[in-house]
């Protein structure tokens, strides 16, 4: 019957001869089409469809540019309404063309607004705000207050869709102030929605309320039954969230029912999804029954990515009833429609454009012959010759700027080597010439003063001590220096394996306990058992005795030690730190104190020292894949920490 009635309306519309309607003629039979289609676009979308298609044909057989524009902005929404975005935003795209050439602002407002909602759908944010930031322009421009307000609205959307609700907010409150100075319309009702949804997702329930209940007050009249149903639901899931669930339910089988009484398809999907989804969390059996039949009306009205996204919730309660079968089939139903409605079309796409691609390269193609083929001999000789010629100032010049520059690269590494060997010169001839000539010294003339007759046993017993102590100093100097030279000559050799810490630090402070009994001071040992590394266990053992000597040096007289470790199981390091309360270090020398620069100073007990040993550490370290840090401040102590790579014992 309604197609019957639309079919002699259109017949109607057609009697007319073209030269006997005016302008003004033409254009309220084409309002008349709108504001038909604009009706049926939700509850009747095949004759939505087949008017806007009369609609066009009439338009373009009148010659209205404006009201071919309408027709295709109609055309797109009913697609958009679907699901099929790229062929809506192809439509909404002529639409916006042929307003653009009329210069009908308030149309192009409109089609960049709808053209933003495309890719707010597709994701596209970014995209679809600088079309709707391309609407507020026009409108601003146009003087249009509605347009603005649209605007606004569509940019809060925008943030709301990324989750970014405060700053949605801050465009709907700008809407709400427009909203104050334009007639009532859906805008104003889509603005409470829209806020009502921020407020709830920002947990301002109480907040979110009196909007959404002034929005259904003033939808509850024919022409908005389809935002009041959107309304009704929003507050549902506002009273749902606050753990209402009965308040909630009631509130959408209301919906429910006026969906049903209009005959609005989509506002009965989005009802039935959301009561779905309500009566998930109480009756898993009812909440499946709801999403059933929002399946079985969105295929019947070839609504696919609705099908698409009801049956993954399907198959997902399913599984939650351990009713495997179902699920596995409503998985693959919904894999098929994906791949029936979205993949297959987008490999058409892709097909059709890589033809396009391929035509536009053959034509350009055949148009560089042309150009090429009609180009003068004489002045493609001249052309050549020029080229070629400055070819061979370009190499001559690039040639020489490469060799220039590798001369200089290797000049720079000379002079670094060589800054580095007087360095290495300077400080090996130090050593010997200080550190190990003076303590040879005192052990010669030690040996000499102890065969004197008149030295009695407790002065003999006095000076074989400091001799044992000078000789152990001279060794262990001796040691870091022929490291050192070792590792700048022939470089480290590495042998990694894993093994536990603990019996190598137990060894060291007893080989250094002599030392630390002669100053009183206790070495405590924290490290635990388990603890083990992968490194060179010889480096290992260095770093640890170099730093527990350096710790019982530098502490004073009764002083403490403390060795411990950490797993750090996140990172799977292990850090293992030597801690002492000892005089501390300068901070203008903390900077300095792994680099060979670094001067030593004298220990508590007038102790001397190389340097090589800190430096030595920091190399050992950094070359089994850790590092070396120190925390330090004078009179308080120092904590040298090694870190290295776990094992897998830790």
């Amino acid at each position: 019957m309604l197609l019957l009635l639309l079919a002699i309306f259109v017949a109607a519309s057609n009697n007319v001869s073209a030269q006997t309607v005016d302008s003004d003629t033409v254009q309220v039979k084409i309002d008349q089409y709108n504001k038909l289609i604009s009706q049926y676009r939700y509850d009747k979308p095949d004759s939505a469809l087949f008017l806007a298609q009369q609609g066009l044909s009439y338009s373009r057989k009148y010659k209205s540019t404006n009201g071919q524009a309408m027709m295709l902005n109609q055309l797109g929404m009913i697609d958009d309404n679907v699901g099929r975005f790229d062929d809506s935003r192809r439509k909404y795209l002529s639409a916006l063309a042929l307003y653009t050439k009329t210069a009908n602002k308030k149309g192009m407002a409109a089609v960049n607004i709808r053209l933003g909602v495309v890719e707010m759908r597709k994701g596209n944010y970014d995209k679809a705000i600088e079309y709707f930031l391309q609407a507020l322009q026009i409108s601003k421009a146009n003087a249009s207050k509605p347009g603005e307000m649209e605007a606004y609205i569509t940019l809060g959307e925008a943030y709301a869709g990324q989750k970014k609700y405060g700053e949605a907010l801050k465009y709907y409150k700008v809407a709400e102030q427009l909203n104050a100075e334009v007639p009532f319309s859906n805008l104003s009702l889509n603005l409470f929605n829209d806020i009502g949804i921020s407020l709830r997702e920002t947990n301002r329930l109480d907040k979110a309320k009196p909007y959404l209940h002034k929005g259904i007050s003033l939808s509850n009249v024919k022409q908005y039954q389809g935002l009041n149903i959107t309304l009704t639901n929003t507050l549902a899931s506002v009273y749902a969230k606050s753990g209402d669930i009965a308040t909630s339910i009631k509130l959408q089988k209301q919906a429910l029912e006026k969906a049903k009484k209009i005959n609005n398809y989509i506002r009965q999907i989005q009802t039935l999804t959301g009561l779905a989804t309500t009566y998930s969390r109480i009756d898993a059996h009812v909440s499946l029954d709801y999403w059933q039949q929002a399946l079985a009306l969105s295929k019947s009205k070839g609504a696919h990515k609705e099908e698409i996204d009801e049956l993954q919730a399907i198959a997902q309660l399913y599984k939650l009833q351990q009713n495997y079968k179902a699920a596995f089939d409503a998985k693959e139903r919904q894999y098929e429609l994906a791949d029936e409605f979205f993949y297959k079309k987008m490999s058409a796409q892709i097909a059709s454009l890589q033809a396009d691609y391929e035509l536009n390269q053959s034509k350009a193609k055949v148009e560089e012959l042309k150009f090429a083929n009609n180009k003068e001999k004489l002045e493609r000789k001249i052309t050549n010759v020029f080229l070629a010629g400055l070819c061979v100032v370009l190499l001559v010049v690039v040639f020489f700027y490469f060799k220039t520059r590798q001369l200089n690269n290797l000049l720079n590494k000379t002079n670094a080597a060589l800054n580095e060997s007087n360095t290495v010169k300077d400080k090996l001839f130090s050593v010997l010439g200080h550190d190990l000539r003076s303590p040879f010294i005192s052990i010669i003339n030690m040996l000499q003063i102890i065969d004197e007759p008149d030295l009695t046993g407790p002065e003999r017993d006095k000076i074989l001590e400091q001799l044992d102590f000078t000789s152990r100093a001279s060794l262990e100097t001796l040691d870091s220096l022929l490291r050192w030279g070792q590792k700048q000559i022939k470089g480290t050799p590495l042998n990694k394996i894993e093994f536990a810490i603990e019996p190598i630090v137990s060894r060291t402070i007893h080989f250094l306990s002599g030392v630390a009994e002669d100053k009183a001071i206790e070495i405590q040992n924290n490290v635990a058992e388990y603890v083990a590394v992968v490194a060179d266990i010889d480096h290992f053992e260095f770093m640890i005795r170099n730093l527990l000597s350096n710790a019982i040096k530098y502490s004073e007289y009764g002083g403490n030690v403390t060795v411990t470790s950490n797993y750090n199981r996140a990172l799977k390091q292990v850090v293992i730190s030597v801690a002492d309360k000892g005089i501390g270090i300068e901070p203008a020398r903390l900077n300095n104190i792994f680099n060979i620069d670094n001067i030593s100073t004298r220990g508590t007990g007038n102790e001397k020292g190389t340097s090589l040993g800190l430096l030595l550490c920091k190399e050992f370290a950094e070359l089994n894949g850790g590092s070396i840090s120190v925390e330090s401040a004078p009179g308080e102590g120092s904590i040298f920490s090694i870190t290295l790579n776990a094992g897998s014992i830790s």
